[in-house]
């Protein structure tokens, strides 16, 4: 039945992922189900889409009871919860004002237009000439002008020309920054650690430097936390674990609960105010049901203290795996509920580690292919990841072979 499934989607879908054997149809909590019924603990949550779990109740009532209200109305008119949403938004995050999105690219495209015309209205940079500095191997999205700040030369082949003004320096040096800058230079674009890359995590104190180089040079600092934000690292934002707080924050993924693609810009009033009538239209950005949504889903990150979760289970969960004594790994590292192993190449691929997880009831999801990320919801029990660890264990330890004594049905 499984491989049905599997051939349809094959045949009718673009391939632009490779992914694991499994057809999933259900999910609840930090679990979900394939078409034969087997369970498998989800340690990818949708890239962070679903921090809350799968399916969360009251995430899920908020969005039944707007559904049957009013899901979708026209920003040419106001909506009843569109405010409360962005004020508590802006409220979490020490800010001014919001402009809500749908994807996390979405939000990127927001970020490059409103710091462009930053430069040419507030430090009178000459027209066409701004410029923004991001760091190398990061992954702000897909579309062509967050693709233009990539250096993954695999995802820019055969997509040229692509949007020019980007001065790329690497990740983690802020001298690079620092001597990247000149007259024309309106903002920095970067993430606080880098998950597409392999969670990469950048020297103690690289991010605060970052920031006082914007503040002395009148230069914006935006930090794309569409993957690291709401809780993920063990704080509402991960650049809160160097206590910067930039000009803005992009937002994406788990804003929308697991449920709905809603994301934001969130920022500074002399920011986000230049975005005036006409400069910049979405069709579904802040529609009543992604808000109310979005709202739901802020809530019950601060009802169910996430945040503390993250950490308190990150830090155990970052304890038991470096336990491991296995000659297939070659660093573990990660903050909060965010976590890389990064394998050996010279005994395995990640992705075949992935899959060889997958039969003992874990999803988990490679890149680089080196490194296996697990990313599990907020919402795991200790029991939970205890149940993951012996797994993971026994995958790691004898080199990816199933135990017969392991079921794969759960």
């Amino acid at each position: 039945m499984m491989i049905n499934w599997i051939q349809r989607q094959e045949q009718w879908c673009a391939p632009n992922y490779n992914p694991l054997p499994v057809v999933l149809n259900r999910g609840q909590g930090v679990w979900v189900w394939d078409t034969d019924g087997r369970r498998y603990l989800d340690m990818i949550s949708g890239y962070s889409a679903v921090n809350h779990g799968h399916c969360h109740p009251k995430i899920l009532s908020a969005l039944i009871k707007q559904a049957g209200l009013l899901s979708v109305c026209s920003r040419a008119c106001y909506n009843d919860k569109l405010g409360d949403f962005l004020a508590t938004l802006c409220q979490a995050l020490n800010m001014d004002m919001a402009l809500p999105m749908n994807s996390g690219t979405e939000a990127v495209e927001t970020a490059i237009k409103a710091v462009r015309r930053w430069g040419y209205r507030q430090k009178s940079i000459p027209y066409e000439q701004a410029e923004i500095i991001v760091t190398s191997q990061n992954s702000h999205g897909s579309t062509l002008g967050s693709m233009s700040l990539s250096t993954n030369t695999e995802s820019r082949k055969d997509f040229g020309p692509l949007l020019s003004g980007f001065r790329v320096v690497p990740f983690g040096d802020a001298e690079a920054l620092k001597n990247a800058i000149n007259p024309n230079t309106c903002a920095v674009i970067t993430e606080p650690l880098q998950g597409e890359a392999g969670i990469l995590i950048p020297p103690s104190g690289w991010l605060s430097q970052v920031a006082q180089i914007c503040h002395d040079h009148h230069i914006l600092l935006v930090v794309d936390e569409v993957q690291s934000g709401l809780g993920r690292t063990g704080k509402v934002l991960a650049c809160y674990h160097e206590d910067v707080q930039p000009d803005a924050v992009i937002l994406g993924k788990s804003l929308g609960g697991g449920f709905l693609p809603v994301s934001a810009l969130v920022g500074r009033r002399d920011l986000l105010s230049l975005l005036s009538p006409g400069s910049h239209h979405s069709t579904f950005g802040g529609n009543p049901l992604a808000a109310a949504v979005g709202l739901a889903s802020l809530q019950v990150l601060k009802d169910e203290k996430l945040c503390e979760r993250s950490a308190e289970l990150g830090e155990y969960f970052l304890h038991r795996l470096r336990q491991i004594d296995s000659p297939y790994i070659q660093d573990i590292r990660g903050l909060g509920l965010w976590i890389a192993i990064e394998i050996d190449p010279k005994w395995h691929t990640a992705r075949s580690l992935c899959e060889q997880l997958l039969y003992h009831g874990i999803l988990a999801q490679d890149t680089q292919r080196t490194v296996i990320r697990l990313a599990p919801p907020l919402v795991m029990s200790h029991e939970e990841m205890n149940w993951a660890l012996t797994r993971i264990y026994q995958v790691l330890q004898m080199g990816g072979t199933i135990p017969m004594q392991v079921p794969l049905v759960f």
